[in-house]
């Protein structure tokens, strides 16, 4: 049969829905892949080169990731195929209009992913009522404005930190995908006395050994600049943010930039993933035997998922900070101790972790799953 097919398994997809509305011009799919735990919770996705059999392994990611976060909630995933930087009123048409085909899929919950935002969530709210990430004024937590992910990361960076015998303060930190992720996890890491010595977006990579003003940064970033037309450091292209010497990498954009092709030329000692699935299995292996840290993408980079859960509980944003940390910390103590016992890679030990738990939960639901 192939296709999707071919990424089945008993745990899941449950549910692949197509959307297609030729009036709206709309193309988009919904994957949700395991919902035994709760109502799946997974972003929307705006790109124009997604796929299906990519929806499908983001919810897994997310599967993952929520059940190793200890969340009520199963995983799924969104995606519409479109330019992110569309006109704003055809974005809001297509958004509206896919929420409205899934107004009845209630094991799925709209979250804000890359191409979206917290407004983007506010519309589907008014559609079917069933997102999060919703804007301060509707009671949401802004995890992207407040920078949730990149909180939750810098809490994973103190645990492992000490597993590859590294001091955050002074640490050399390189950011691949310098957006609402990568500039948040810049930000909070130098905090801790970090220096961001590369970063990079869609147009090319700024570099600095002594460090780059990642506030200075930010701000150039969200006046509409690139890092190539900042006013400090080196530029170099896209791919370059790859091979800078650094201690700490932090993926932070899209799926598989990290190859068994290119993943030589990785220069750190640990990896944060700040994107989902942004390594392919082969090159993680790669690096696990060069003695690279790698911290799995579903246990480190949870924090805006735990953030959108508090929310729907109606939780204060400090309080859902503090449930990241602390949730975080945990299972990267958890993963990284059980992988230094049993001698296996971290992302094995995560897997055991969150398999575990979302078997516990197909073992009590009706049909095992649903």
């Amino acid at each position: 049969m192939g296709g999707v097919f071919d990424l089945a398994d008993d745990l899941g997809p449950v549910k692949v829905i197509h959307v297609h509305e030729p009036g709206l011009g709309l193309e988009a799919a919904l994957v949700v892949d395991n919902a035994a735990c709760g109502p799946s919770i997974g972003g929307l996705r705006i790109a124009p080169d997604v796929s299906v059999d990519e929806c499908c392994r983001l919810a897994r990611a997310m599967t993952l990731k929520n059940a190793a976060a200890g969340l009520a909630h199963g995983g799924g995933k969104s995606v519409l195929w479109g330019e992110p930087r569309m006109p704003r009123r055809q974005k809001e048409q297509l958004v509206r209009g896919f929420a409205h085909a899934v107004r009845n899929e209630t094991d799925y919950i709209f979250g804000p992913d890359m191409g979206t935002d917290e407004t983007c969530m506010a519309w589907v709210h008014d559609e079917i009522g069933r997102a999060v990430g919703l804007p301060a004024a509707l009671g949401g937590i802004p995890l992207d404005e407040l920078g949730a992910t990149g909180w939750g990361l810098r809490a994973a960076a103190h645990v492992a930190a000490r597993y590859c015998g590294l001091e955050l303060k002074g640490a050399r930190v390189a950011v691949q995908g310098f957006g609402a992720v990568g500039k948040h996890a810049a930000r909070f890491l130098a905090q801790d006395g970090a220096l961001l010595v590369a970063a990079s977006d869609t147009r090319g990579t700024v570099c600095d050994p002594n460090g780059l003003d990642v506030q200075a940064l930010i701000d150039h970033k969200a006046q509409g600049g690139c890092v190539t037309d900042f006013p400090a450091g080196r530029k170099l292209g896209v791919d370059a943010v790859i091979e800078v010497d650094c201690d700490i990498w932090i993926p932070a954009a899209r799926p598989d930039v990290l190859r068994e092709e290119n993943a030589g030329r990785l220069r750190a000692k640990l990896m944060l993933q700040g994107a989902n699935i942004p390594c392919t299995p082969g090159a993680e292996k790669m690096l696990h035997e060069k003695g690279v840290l790698v911290v799995p993408d579903f246990i480190a980079n949870a924090g805006g998922v735990i953030c959108t859960a508090m929310e729907l509980r109606g939780a204060t944003r400090s309080a859902a900070f503090d449930a990241i940390a602390e949730k975080i910390r945990a299972n990267t103590e958890a993963v990284l101790g059980g992988a230094k016992a049993k001698q296996m890679q971290p992302r094995q030990a995560a897997m055991e972790l969150a398999v575990r738990r979302v078997r516990e939960a197909m073992a009590i639901r009706r049909f095992g799953i649903m």
